[in-house]
């Protein structure tokens, strides 16, 4: 496990080395210069691996040259110990030979067919409890990730801790694998409740006048576990902590999109991905969402409040969760859709006959008339299944740009 190391100095490393009293050896002014020199060059290399350490999470996204962004939101994997995992609720002619061999072989596909920009995986990574190595079961979870050489993200789940990794060591763990953008905390934050709280901002088309300018925000926050208060029963929440730092980023954002150069008016379009899903997500019926809902809306059992923060700040457009395997639906609540992904992992509980399936969002920037990219148009999103064809279905936008001099007035009904 790679963990990432502080941003060093000379007086640091000098403190570290504490040595008894010694009578002073006195050096003529060219040996002493020349052992100083030697000294403080030993030093470098360690800097400049701290340096290099963190500049993984520095990476830069930006919008491809067609001007969309597509991101693959991968939810439940529930990996354990790779081809002796058995799958669970399959149909009958599928349970010999399926393993978890089938969840990596899934992604490889996704992959494969969608070409994604980022790869965001929400939480149950692993089915910790039955694993043997979590640390094994992590690196082979994330592996066709990794190996596609594309910039991903993990939160984490209620899961993913239950073994000998802490969720705090979890998290360290997928920090220090490769390719990923995931971190542990805000490096700014004096204390915030959870690991993997974090934001990335997503630049315009790479050589426009955007490419320096984040048009696309995006959020990932640590939805917990179970309930750490004997009160409370159930599922974890995202706490005030959380939210403060939440609130902070949002506002800071907003302002750099609107302040120069190229001051924009309103705010870049956001997006939030966490594992457990809100108790707003209970108030859909099938009137009004696209997909299904085949569960209950497994939910913290108290209302933390942070889906009236997200609609205070006004930036965040949808929100995406996992854990409700069975439910894959988006509906839209004051101005923020919320979408479930659906279960993707193999050894996940599902629904014999019902495919494994993952969610798919395209970011698509405005065109200029004058040539070149503005910032985003649109937002849209639909699901494909792990079947024969690998079938998209359930298209919906998200969320379209609506300029100002378009719009209407509101009419009143007449009595």
């Amino acid at each position: 496990m790679t963990l990432p190391l502080k941003s060093c100095s000379i007086s640091e490393n000098f403190d570290t080395k504490k040595k008894k009293k010694k009578r002073p050896i006195i050096l003529n002014s060219k040996v002493g210069f020349l052992l100083s020199l030697i000294v403080l060059l030993s030093l470098l290399p360690i800097c400049v691996l701290g340096e290099k350490r963190q500049e993984k999470h520095q990476k830069k996204l930006s919008f491809g040259s067609n001007g969309e962004f597509k991101i693959l939101q991968v939810a439940d994997m529930h990996f354990a110990d790779g081809k002796s995992t058995p799958c669970l609720d399959v149909l009958p002619s599928q349970v010999k030979g399926c393993s978890d061999l089938n969840t990596s072989a899934f992604i490889h596909r996704m992959i494969l067919a969608e070409k994604p920009h980022l790869i965001v995986f929400t939480g149950d990574n692993i089915f910790a409890a039955d694993t043997t190595d979590a640390a094994k079961s992590l690196n082979a979870a994330f592996a066709p990730a990794i190996s596609s050489n594309i910039p991903w993200t993990a939160v984490l789940g209620n899961h993913d801790q239950e073994s000998a990794l802490s969720r705090g060591g979890v998290m360290k763990h997928i920090v220090g694998l490769k390719n990923t953008l995931s971190q542990l905390n805000p490096s700014d934050v004096e204390f915030i409740d959870g690991y993997g709280n974090y934001n990335l901002e997503v630049g315009g088309v790479a050589g426009s006048s955007f490419e320096n300018k984040s048009v696309l925000n995006l959020y990932f926050l640590d939805s917990g576990d179970y309930s750490t208060v004997p009160s409370i029963l159930g599922y974890g929440w995202i706490k005030a902590s959380q939210q403060f730092w939440f609130q902070r980023t949002s506002r800071k954002l907003r302002r750099a999109y609107r302040n120069k150069p190229l001051a924009q008016k309103g705010h870049a379009p956001g997006l939030a991905y966490f594992h457990i899903p809100l108790p707003e997500f209970a108030s859909f019926d099938s009137s009004n969402f696209t997909g299904v809902k085949q569960e209950g809306i497994s939910s913290a059992s108290v209302n933390s409040g942070f889906f009236t923060t997200m609609v205070e700040a006004g930036d965040v457009k949808a929100v995406f969760t996992g854990h409700d395997h069975l439910n894959d639906f988006c509906g839209k609540l004051t101005g923020i859709h919320l979408c479930y992904a659906g279960g993707f992992g193999y050894h996940a509980y599902g629904k014999a006959g019902w495919a494994r399936r993952a969610r798919v969002v395209v970011a698509t920037l405005e065109k200029l008339d004058k040539g070149g990219w503005g910032g985003v148009k649109s937002i849209k999103t639909w699901k494909r299944l792990d079947d024969k064809h690998l079938n998209a279905i359930d298209s919906q936008f998200l969320w379209i740009k609506h300029s100002s001099g378009n719009r209407r007035k509101k009419q009143i009904p007449s009595a």
